[in-house]
């Protein structure tokens, strides 16, 4: 059955291209968080440990909601992981970095996520497309927010 909820196909796809990619992005934040809550040590530790578990859980509703809105658009979303690795901006990290090193990752990831998603507005925007923009606008929120707490433990 065709869709026909006011935003042409190719600008539907389009949108969800974009999406695809902030699904990628977001993704490899989540993996890359949960690896860094397994393998942290050091004097930070507790701290370390209990927040990049409250991050990678966040990140893993998230996927989801941005997986759906993909579907709503009528396409499939990316779910592979040489899908994501095709698509992310993020790049893995070899060994266990310091628990200094995994901030400063994590600080990057997050950033790395908003911008994939601010640079999806200038479409989302022209297509009226609010639903996205509301998801967009959330996920911005959460990811700057992060990376503003991470940073922070590396100041001083």
């Amino acid at each position: 059955m065709d869709i026909d909820i006011g935003i042409e196909q190719g600008v539907r796809r389009e949108i969800a291209d974009g999406l695809s990619r902030v699904l990628a992005d977001s993704y490899t934040l989540y993996l890359k968080t949960h690896n860094y809550h397994w393998n942290v040590t050091g004097p930070m530790f507790q701290t370390l440990h209990l927040l990049f578990e409250t991050q990678y859980t966040e990140l893993a509703l998230a996927v989801d909601l941005v997986a759906e809105r993909i579907r709503a658009l009528g396409f499939p979303a990316p779910g592979s992981y040489s899908d994501f690795a095709r698509l992310t901006v993020i790049k893995e990290r070899a060994g266990v970095p310091s628990a200094r090193e995994m901030i400063a990752d994590l600080v990057a990831g997050q950033e790395a996520v908003t911008r994939t998603a601010r640079g999806l507005f200038p479409v989302v925007d022209a297509a009226h497309d609010e639903p996205t923009a509301d998801l967009l606008t959330q996920r911005m929120q959460v990811h700057e927010k992060n990376a503003w707490m991470l940073r922070s433990l590396l100041e001083g």
